[in-house]
């Protein structure tokens, strides 16, 4: 067993934590505020998963070198707007810890997957990426998952694949750490159309098509980008995909339905209470489409809907009557 910290006291975070310290390991938390180490160390409680008891060898603190000493894996877990900034912060204290990302999106400023963060920040390290479709509110209860550790290591694979594996949370390893990071950053701007087709009142048949077309998209700009296109078909493309746009979890898709209510970016993300990565991706997105020339219109639509003050209803017409195509 392991001593692992994990940088980040959100919900994925902390389900992570439960899930790995019931397979034994020795668990360390690192939270920015007091509030929530507080409420985790004297409760054994998680604000962002007010249901679940955490086991009592989990602890929390807001001191990056508390949290980091001793540690051989390093999960980072917070939200990809403030990636960099931490990874800056604890970065004096890695030494040879494997660092595994665990949070979804794309910095917008470089156009650079978090793992490529990583190595800009400490190169060298070994890195990975951890995705798959996996509502933290199912993985703290024990619910059965599959997911993906994805590196350019293979002992990197191999390692992470043997501590986090369990009876019920399955892990599947890959090369191909590009379209893995492409995978689950992207399909959250997709889940912010499924809760705007939600939020209008649309059905079954919006929903498959807006999941198979916006695959495609997906698909399209992370084959551009040097992804191989059969990682898109799997759990950290089409698996993440599912279960983002049809899930009451979703706070990307809980997003949607607020903005086809007429609220707006922010209004939405006060009400969801936690950061709403498609907001933030999308931007990104449309940057990296328009860079490799790829045709995304779904993605365009969403974007010109939200930053271009184009009208919603009027936005949905005309991806319907786009000229006819084959598929």
């Amino acid at each position: 067993m392991s001593n692992i910290t994990i940088i980040g006291s959100g919900s994925w975070g902390i389900a992570l934590a439960i899930h790995l310290s019931k397979t034994g390991h020795n668990l360390k938390v690192w939270s920015f505020a007091q509030e929530e180490a507080d409420l985790i160390n004297n409760e054994n409680k998680c604000k962002f998963l007010p249901n679940v008891d955490l086991p009592k060898n989990i602890y929390c603190t807001t001191n990056y070198e508390e949290a980091l000493e001793g540690s051989k894996i390093v999960l980072v877990v917070t939200p990809a707007k403030f990636f960099r900034n931490i990874v800056k912060e604890f970065k004096t204290y890695i030494k040879d810890q494997i660092i595994v990302v665990c949070s979804k999106g794309i910095e917008e400023n470089t156009l650079l997957t978090l793992d490529e963060v990583v190595l800009e920040e400490i190169p060298n390290s070994k890195v990975g990426i951890l995705s798959g479709p996996s509502h933290a509110e199912e993985v703290a209860l024990g619910i059965p998952t599959a997911i993906v550790i994805a590196s350019k290591h293979q002992d990197v694979q191999e390692k992470i694949q043997d501590e986090f594996m369990s009876q019920n949370f399955r892990v599947y390893t890959s090369y191909d750490v590009k379209g893995v990071g492409l995978g689950g950053s992207i399909k959250n701007v997709i889940a912010l159309c499924a809760g705007v087709a939600a939020g209008l009142g649309y059905g079954d048949n919006t929903f498959a098509a807006l999941i198979t077309r916006g695959l495609t998209e997906i698909a399209r700009l992370g084959i551009a980008m040097g992804a191989q296109e059969n990682t898109f078909y799997g759990l950290t493309g089409l698996g993440d995909l599912i279960v983002t746009c049809l899930s009451e979890h979703s706070r990307n898709r809980k997003a949607g339905i607020l903005v086809a209510q007429g609220k707006s970016m922010q209004e939405a993300q006060d009400e969801i209470g936690m950061v709403v990565e498609s907001f933030y991706t999308i931007k990104a997105s449309y940057k990296l489409m328009q860079k490799y020339e790829v045709e995304m219109p779904i993605l365009s639509g969403m974007y010109n809907v939200l930053f271009n003050n184009y009208d919603l209803n009027q936005t949905v017409k005309d991806l319907l009557n786009r000229d006819k195509k084959s598929e």
